[in-house]
């Protein structure tokens, strides 16, 4: 029987140094900067951090949830897009447009924007039409009944899109094109849908393809932007339909309920 090899501790510390000199600066830059971002996203970032640190701050009365979910969603926008844009141009020294900023291949974009939306909104239009729908979308009822809240709500939740796409379609994915190739599409997969736990099986499920289609969407176009248009586009229908339907008390799939909510805008 052949014996093994056996290395001291000193020449196993020394093969891990020469390994980890030998590592590229730039894709692990990028995926430890990834991990810090998603710890302060979590501990400092959400609607906890802001009953913890900032609610007793202020006298917020029936507006409080509100405010809890401005604050989240306008606090991760800055972790998960300046703070990268940050990281790109002073560390990485390189050109944001190299991670997906640029509009890219836009009629292959645009394109495929249009023919999801198309596909989506009669699905929305049915899943929204369940009255326990609105108890979850939008998150905070305080814009049910007030268009203004409404609307900066949506604004914010822009935003949010924006850098919840930017750190994997743009600053993961491209980041690590270089090293792992078409890799990089499962790669950036992977905390996207980690980060979906909590929520239902289905949503999770769904989220490691939605995770790679998106993926594929942002390499095949190199732009991360419509990926961030698609997600945006599917929450503000989702919350828009959902408001009506509340403020219409209209739950019906037809055509004439169709109408009826278009009055309720109004």
């Amino acid at each position: 029987m052949e014996k093994q090899n056996k290395i001291s501790l000193f020449e196993e510390l020394k093969l891990l140094r020469r390994n980890i000199i030998e590592i590229e600066f730039k894709p692990a830059f990028i995926l430890i900067s990834v991990a810090v971002i998603e710890v302060i996203s979590h501990y400092y970032c959400g609607t906890r951090a802001f009953r913890k640190y900032f609610a007793k701050l202020f006298e917020l009365g029936n507006l409080a949830r509100f405010y809890r979910y401005i604050y989240w969603l306008s606090a991760d926008f800055i972790i998960h897009f300046i703070v990268p844009l940050l990281l790109i141009a002073l560390v990485l020294r390189e050109k944001p447009r190299d991670f997906g900023l640029g509009w890219g291949d836009y009629r292959m974009g645009i394109k495929i924007f249009v023919i999801f939306m198309i596909i989506m909104m009669p699905i929305l239009w049915i899943a929204t039409s369940f009255p326990g729908f609105i108890q979850k979308y939008p998150h905070t009822s305080a814009v049910l009944s007030n268009w203004t809240l409404f609307a900066i709500y949506n604004l914010c939740f822009i935003l949010y899109m924006i850098g919840w796409e930017f750190i994997w379609r743009g600053y993961m994915l491209f980041g690590l094109k270089e090293k792992f190739g078409y890799y990089a599409v499962l790669i950036q997969m992977i905390p996207f849908v980690i980060l979906h736990n909590g929520k239902p099986v289905a949503e999770t499920l769904g989220a490691i393809v939605a995770g790679i289609a998106l993926g594929i969407l942002a390499w095949r176009t190199n732009s991360f932007w419509y990926c961030a248009m698609t997600h945006a586009s599917v929450m503000i229908a989702i919350n828009l339909i959902a408001t009506l339907r509340f403020r219409t008390d209209v739950y019906g799939i037809g055509i004439a309920s169709l109408f009826e909510l278009i009055k309720g805008i109004f």
